[in-house]
């Protein structure tokens, strides 16, 4: 049941992650630096991974794919939040706010099985090499990586919808530094019960789908990996996967800690601390996961510094011949 002499929500105030005011300029240096590092390493990799011709592989094409969607969704977050943090008037739009809901929950579960995608690729790659090539095609990758857009950005539209479908009719003040799905819930004074199943529902079977696939794949992968006699093979095998591993860990168990318990204000106040790990720390140490840890990239990188370097050299050897 709706409250009785409402009035309709036309906007919101993101509360942010303190309202401790000498907190605020500290905080926005902090995540204005992060979102520089995760803006510059993820195009980074897109850059690096499309002008090496040695990373134009399946597994280089996924990559490439996962860094564009950390980008798109730290970038969906931070700007408003930043702007934020130096304003009095910590406010979003009604509308304004259901865009970032939208896209933040369409990337999200995107990047759920962008990763379980790349899981599948280290799957065929370890234990099918004689198929790799002809199961890993243009044409099959492109249909891989086409699959998690179409269906996240599905899923984020059904989320939205049934957000929409709630009143918000009296408090406007959003506990959290985005427009998420637990503290917009705790604001509306229609039921949420149809939304809060929905939100479990999704949640839970996207979140649980995903890494049942990808942990299915790394007991296939360990066990071929176990069979290999060579202890380099072995160690190249691991070395290529590690870096998906611990990707995997770091999201999906923040991922679960936060959209698998009520909305109640103690679990959304929690949910704010739980966000900082997947919406910054996620995107921003992918990157480096990627490029510390991987040999082919760590080699495209040193290659194209040693052609800027040999560019920049000769240009002025050459203008002085001119």
């Amino acid at each position: 049941m709706l409250k009785t002499n409402y009035t309709m929500v036309t906007e919101f105030i993101l509360l942010g992650l303190t309202d401790r005011a000498e907190l605020q300029p500290v905080f926005f240096v902090v995540f204005l630096l992060i979102y520089l590092v995760t803006v510059s390493g993820n195009v980074s990799m897109i850059l690096l991974i499309r002008s090496d011709s040695k990373l134009h592989t399946p597994m280089y094409f996924f990559l490439s794919h996962l860094s564009f969607v950390d980008l798109c969704y730290a970038t969906n977050v931070t700007p408003q939040m930043l702007v934020n943090f130096l304003s009095k008037r910590k406010t979003i739009s009604f509308i304004g706010c259901f865009i970032q809901f939208h896209f933040f929950i369409s990337l999200v579960i995107t990047d759920y099985y962008m990763l379980t995608v790349m899981a599948y690729d280290r799957y065929m790659a370890i234990c099918k090499p004689l198929l790799y090539g002809s199961k890993m095609s243009r044409r099959v990758c492109l249909s891989l990586v086409a699959a998690p857009y179409i269906y996240g950005f599905a899923n984020g539209l059904a989320q939205t919808i049934l957000m929409l479908r709630l009143s918000f009719c009296g408090p406007n003040e959003i506990n959290h530094f985005y427009c998420a799905d637990p503290p917009l819930m705790v604001l509306a004074c229609s039921d949420t019960y149809v939304k809060e199943t929905a939100m479990f529902v999704v949640a839970g079977s996207n979140l649980t789908c995903s890494l049942t696939i990808i942990l299915i794949s790394y007991i296939f992968i360990f066990t071929a990996i176990l069979r290999i006699r060579s202890a380099e093979g072995r160690s190249k095998a691991f070395s290529t996967c590690g870096s998906h591993m611990l990707a995997v860990t770091l999201f999906y168990g923040t991922l679960f800690c936060m959209y698998v318990r009520p909305p109640t204000d103690k679990t959304v106040e929690e949910s704010k601390i739980i966000s900082v790990f997947y919406t910054f720390v996620s995107p921003v140490l992918n990157p480096l996961i990627y490029s510390l840890r991987n040999r082919d990239v760590k080699q495209a990188f040193k290659n194209v510094l040693r052609r800027n370097i040999i560019t920049t050299v000769t240009s002025p050897s050459l203008s002085n011949k001119a």
